[in-house]
Formats: C-alpha cells, sequence, structure tokens
C-alpha cells in the first residue's frame, strides 16, 4: 500500500502506567474506526503513534477525523528517513523547499532526539538545519520566539519530519471511562458538557424530549443538527427522541404552576435512568451550571438527583455563561444552538417557577401526580437516530 505517513503527539495517555497499553488501544482502535473506509496502519512509540494512512484518503478526512479525536493533542503529515544526517537533509531539503514553508520570512527549526546515541545533539542538529534553510531561502531569518514557520526534527526509531503542526483536542479516548447518557437540549450548554465529558474518555449517548406539536419538528431537527456536531468527537452518537407531549400535558393539569419546570426535570430524569439501564449507560449528564435558571439551585438539583439511583454529572456546573459560549462557539455548537426553535423546557415554563423547592413537599408532589405508566409508554415509544 502506497500510504502518507502522519505523526501524532500524545498528551495525558503518556503519563499513565500501568494500564497505558488500554489507552493506547482504545486511541488507536478510535483513530482507524474514523479513518474508514481506507486502510491505515498505526505504530506507537512513547508519547508518539505514527499513523500510516492509504494516499487515496484526502487530506480533509484524515485532518478531521485526528482533529477531533480525543486522546491526541497534535499531528502533522510527516516524512521519514534513516537516522544518517546526509539523508535528514535531503529530507529537510525537501520540506523547506515547498511554497508553504518557503513563502514565509521567519522560522526556526525544533528537534527532539529521543534515541540519544544518535551522535550529533539536538541543538547541532537544529543549527545545521537553519544554516540549510537560509542558504537556500535567503528572504528568510531566524526567530526562535515568534517564527512563522517551524521545521521540526525528531530522532527516533527513523528520522521523522515535518511542519505545519494541527492542535488536537487532547483528554482521554472516548471509551476508556465506560457509558453515558447526556440529556441534550436544542440550548447552548447540553453540547458543551457532553463535549466536556466525552474529553475524559466517556463513551456517550444522548436523549431528547420532543413535545410535539407544542414544539416543532424543527426544533428536533435542530437537536440531529447539534447531534451530528458532536458525533465525531464522541466516535459516533446515538440519539434517543422521547416523546413527551402527555406527560407534560399531565404535569401542567396535575400540579401546582410553580411546580411544573421541576416535576418535568424529575420526569426527564426517571425516563433517562431507565433508558441507560437498557443502554448499559452508567451516569447521567447535564448541561446544568449552578444557579443559571430556578431548576439549577441546590435545592432544586437536590431533588432532581433524589430521582436516580445513577451520578449525575455536571461539568458546566461551576462555570458562567461566557465560558460556555466560548467552548461552544469553538466546537461548532453555537450557531445552531441559537437558532430560534423552542423546545419543550421552554414551552412549558411557568411565569413564577419555585426556585428553593422542600424536598419532602416536592416528592410528594411527584407521588400524587401518578404519572409513573405515562413515564413508560413515553419510553416504550423511544425513537432511535443513529448520527
Amino acid at each position: 500500500m502506497d500510504y502518507t505517513l502522519y505523526l501524532v503527539r500524545l498528551g495525558e495517555i503518556s503519563l499513565k502506567k500501568m494500564n497505558r497499553d488500554m489507552f493506547e488501544a482504545k486511541l488507536k482502535h478510535n483513530i482507524k474506526y474514523k479513518l474508514r473506509p481506507f486502510q491505515s496502519r498505526i505504530t506507537k512509540q512513547k508519547g508518539r503513534m505514527f499513523v500510516q494512512v492509504d494516499e487515496k484518503a484526502p487530506d480533509e478526512l484524515v485532518n478531521h477525523a485526528l482533529a477531533t479525536t480525543f486522546g491526541i493533542v497534535g499531528f502533522a503529515k510527516a516524512l521519514s528517513c534513516p537516522k544518517q544526517f546526509e539523508e535528514i537533509v535531503k529530507i529537510a531539503t525537501t520540506i523547506v523547499d515547498e511554497p508553504f514553508f518557503n513563502s514565509a520570512s521567519t522560522f526556526k527549526v525544533e528537534t527532539v532526539r529521543a534515541d540519544k546515541t544518535f551522535p550529533m545533539k539536538s541543538y547541532d542538529i537544529s543549527a545545521e538545519l537553519g544554516h540549510l534553510v537560509l542558504g537556500r531561502h535567503q528572504n528568510m531569518t531566524v526567530d526562535v520566539h515568534n517564527p512563522q514557520r517551524i521545521l521540526y526534527v525528531e530522532i527516533r526509531d527513523k528520522a521523522y519530519l515535518y511542519t505545519s503542526d494541527h492542535s488536537g483536542p487532547g483528554g482521554l479516548p472516548v471509551g476508556t471511562a465506560g457509558r453515558g447518557m447526556l440529556m441534550l437540549s436544542g440550548g447552548i450548554d447540553s453540547p458543551v458538557a457532553g463535549y466536556r465529558m466525552a474529553k475524559r474518555g466517556l463513551r456517550l449517548e444522548a436523549v431528547y424530549f420532543h413535545a410535539y406539536p407544542y414544539t416543532s419538528d424543527l426544533a428536533k431537527e435542530k437537536v440531529i443538527a447539534l447531534g451530528k456536531i458532536l458525533s465525531p468527537f464522541c466516535s459516533q452518537l446515538h440519539l434517543h427522541v422521547v416523546p413527551f407531549t402527555d406527560v407534560q400535558l399531565h404535569i401542567k393539569s396535575h400540579a401546582h404552576e410553580e411546580e411544573t419546570t421541576l416535576l418535568m426535570r424529575a420526569c426527564m430524569v426517571r425516563i433517562t435512568t431507565e433508558l441507560a439501564a437498557q443502554r448499559g449507560c452508567k451516569c447521567i449528564v447535564t448541561g446544568e451550571a449552578l444557579s443559571q435558571v430556578a431548576s439549577q439551585t441546590l435545592q432544586s438539583i437536590a431533588f432532581t438527583d433524589s430521582m436516580t439511583e445513577l451520578p449525575v454529572f455536571r461539568p458546566l456546573i461551576g462555570m458562567d455563561k461566557e465560558e460556555i459560549v466560548q467552548t461552544a462557539r469553538a466546537i461548532g455548537t453555537f450557531d445552531t444552538s441559537i437558532l430560534p426553535y423552542e423546545d419543550c423546557c421552554t414551552i412549558f415554563s411557568p411565569k413564577h417557577p419555585l426556585v428553593k423547592p422542600n424536598l419532602e413537599s416536592i416528592r410528594n408532589s411527584y407521588e400524587l401526580m401518578d404519572i409513573e405508566l405515562l413515564l413508560k409508554e413515553a419510553l416504550e415509544n423511544t425513537e432511535l437516530i443513529r448520527l
């Protein structure tokens, strides 16, 4: 197979000890999954993976696959050669003569000598290759602090040379921390919460509560679009769409108005818990931030948590809105999240929601609704969408 070589830099995985092999194996699996249908071969060295991809694979596909794979902190298309300085000079010449490199006015050379038996020191390699660049391109000057271009050299089992280093998302490979169920709405917060938990290695499925016709199918399509944006980070995402209209209408007709938001949230958590059990998920993930809305006060959170035996992860709990928005922009969900299609939470919100519920009182209100049969029916009619 004719292939293109990519050097992949690992981050937190490199700090693992006894179980490092498990993290590396999962990362390798996730990369190969994303590069399908093109053939690939992956080898590893300390702190690095080397990905050989069928040369027919478009650069855009490979770059997107690596840029959305947690566990990777950086990557670049690379060239390799035997660990002989004359061979290194040949490869370096090829790279620095490319228009991308020599169109800049400043550069530097960075060398990592992982193989300490190589006779030249890192500084000497960088100096010699720096002279090579200056000799071939008189318009360029060295800038060690803020160069426009960098020629990277790594001396390992072979010599690897590259430029155009791309950033990866960091974190841990998806699937190394178990499975969780994300409560995904059409807002700004929950996609960011899913992203942050996937970054810690959690494999996610998502649940969305749809109250048609009070919420339009455009609201559902908006959530599907958000799921599709998240899916590459999650190494595929399954979305469960729960028909929630009858549940909400029952709450509206059987509960005090100020309690409806909290009781609706409790029903969502109950359904999510059952769905998680069916799908092998061991936790629930939400986009709640402390005191952002009425259902996110300490007392309200205590009530909703009492409706499940699963741990509820709230990765945004201490973030302010602007921090969340910045992340949403960075991962590409923000513009979709602000589309003007309201979800069921907004449509059925009371004018003056209860902010500090008494736990015993609100739990009694939940029991009096006698709603479990409706929750079971909603769960049985849930639609599964593979994104």
